[in-house]
Parts: C-alpha cells; structure tokens; sequence
C-alpha cells in the first residue's frame, strides 16, 4: 500500500500551493486512494477519496475544498452532486464523460488506468469532468493521451516500471509529460513527490 506525499505547485511560477499527504492501494473491486491536503501554512485546505472499479471508472469520489464538497460517481456518463458552504444550496450535474479530474495526482493515475494504453497505441482522446480550486466548480475539460515510454529502471527493491505519457488539453493544445509508476505519480507539471514510504503497487 503506497502511502506518501506529494506537493502540489503552480505549474507557472512554480510557487507551492499545497502538500497532498496519501495512501492507496489496490482491492477487490480495483482501485481506492485517499488523501488529505494541508496548505504551506500547515492549516487543512480539503481532502481526496476515489475508488475505481476494475475497469478504472470512478465508483466514488468525494473532494472537499474550502468548505465545499462533491460527490460523483459514473452513472450515465458522469454524475455528481456539488453542495456549497452552507449546505443550502446542493446542485447536480451529469456529462456525458469518461470519468473525472482535477488538481490530485490521483487523477492522473485514474485517467491512466481507465485508458490502459500501451506504447504503440495512437493517443486515445478522453473526455473529463474538472473540479477546479478551489471552490471545485465543474468543467468539462477533452484531452489526448498518448503512451510514448515505457522503460523498467533498477532498484534495490527490484526492477521500477516507469510509464511516460504526454497528456494535450485539446482546446489548448497545451501538451503535458507525465511519469507515473503503478499507482504513483513520479512527476507531472505542478506535482512533485517529495516522500514514499513503499513501493508503486501495480495496475493491471
């Protein structure tokens, strides 16, 4: 079970937003991560829960941010259920999307497993839901990904397969590189792993 943390930088002036202190794992329906995010100041900012099935699609997600929350879960295309600080105002949404996004490395990580490319495949276009901070308003967001690398490196604990993608925002065409290990994020604009306490479990 990994367990870590990451720390979660302005992908522009590389200014740091927040540390993501985790854990995950794989179980008997696929995939589960969790985490909770504190701000340099050390105060709480909010939280990750995702579970994915063995097909990678998101059967929970619960964010909190700023005093606000969603929930969602794929159920025609994507459905979530967004409530504001005060609890008075809850309002639903559904896309007709493959599954969610947003700041947490564990979004990279579920993008990876629901595609499940391999290095000669041709990019595989993916429609997402993101959450954005930090208010975690919705917005559907169309990406390419594309397998370019897939290299194993050697460690004292065994050979450590290392995936690189290149992640383009199709509205932009902003491109992005991306190195994910099993269920970890090794890096990716805007993420750094600072601490890993065990090794990437795989994802098969």
């Amino acid at each position: 079970m990994p367990r870590g943390r990451y720390s979660l930088h302005d992908p522009h002036d590389h200014t740091l937003l927040a540390e993501e202190h985790f854990q995950c794992a794989p179980g008997p329906s696929g995939w589960r991560y969790v985490s909770r995010l504190t701000a340099p100041s050390g105060d709480h900012l909010g939280s990750v829960d995702l579970a994915l099935d063995e097909l990678g699609r998101p059967i929970r997600l619960e964010l909190h941010a700023a005093s606000w929350q969603v929930r969602g879960a794929a159920l025609d295309g994507v459905t979530w259920v967004r409530t504001d600080p005060t609890g008075t105002h809850a309002t639903e949404g559904n896309v007709r999307a493959h599954a969610f996004t947003g700041s947490s490395p564990a979004f990279l990580i579920a993008t990876a497993r629901l595609l499940r490319l391999t290095p000669s495949a041709p990019a595989t276009r993916v429609r997402l839901v993101a959450f954005t901070d930090p208010v975690l308003a919705p917005l559907t967001v169309d990406q390419s990904w594309t397998l370019v690398e897939r290299e194993a490196h050697a460690t004292d604990s065994g050979p450590l397969t290392v995936d690189e993608y290149q992640v383009t925002a199709l509205d932009t065409g902003e491109q992005q590189t991306v190195h994910l290990s099993g269920d970890v994020v090794l890096a990716a604009p805007g993420i750094e792993l600072e601490d890993l306490e065990s090794p990437p479990s795989a994802l098969d």
